[in-house]
């Protein structure tokens, strides 16, 4: 299928998403602020300036779009057009984010995914169960977590 606009204004269109202050990462912030939890934003002294910096619980909190990091959920999907700049794209986003965990894991840091299919779509989650799951979470002393969404 071809695309329903010009190249020109595909890339006008794609340059003007954001990369940070995403309304899940807004959502996600605010949430937290409401429960108590302080964070310092993006800091760019850590791999991947994680979206979420809370020293006091030595954790980040990276809140990763389904799209533009290939998570396997029904809210992906590969583009059908430019198809190897794409695969290219997403799979280097991929390869970069599992080399910035393990570079936090091994700086002590601990880190919570949460997944935008966690906040929307037909099987996301509450948001009183996320920020429930991440509370508990930075509490802890457990060195990964990964909140989703739900399975059928």
């Amino acid at each position: 299928m071809t695309d329903v606009v010009t190249p020109k204004i595909r890339s006008e269109m794609m340059a003007g998403i954001k990369g940070k202050n995403t309304r899940p990462e807004m959502i996600i912030r605010q949430a937290l602020f409401r429960e108590g939890f302080r964070y310092r934003l993006h800091d760019k002294k850590l791999p991947g300036k994680p979206d979420l910096v809370l020293r006091k619980y030595n954790a980040v909190v990276l809140i990763n779009g389904c799209f533009w990091h290939g998570h396997n959920c029904y809210l992906f999907k590969w583009p059908k057009s430019r198809p190897e700049f794409w695969r290219s794209k997403i799979n280097g986003n991929k390869i970069r984010d599992a080399r910035n965990i393990a570079i936090l894991a091994k700086s002590g840091w601990r880190v919570l995914t949460i997944w935008e299919c966690a906040l929307k779509g037909k099987h996301r989650q509450s948001l009183d169960d996320i920020i429930s799951k991440a509370g508990d979470f930075l509490l802890s002393n457990d060195p990964f977590l990964t909140i989703e969404c739900k399975t059928g």
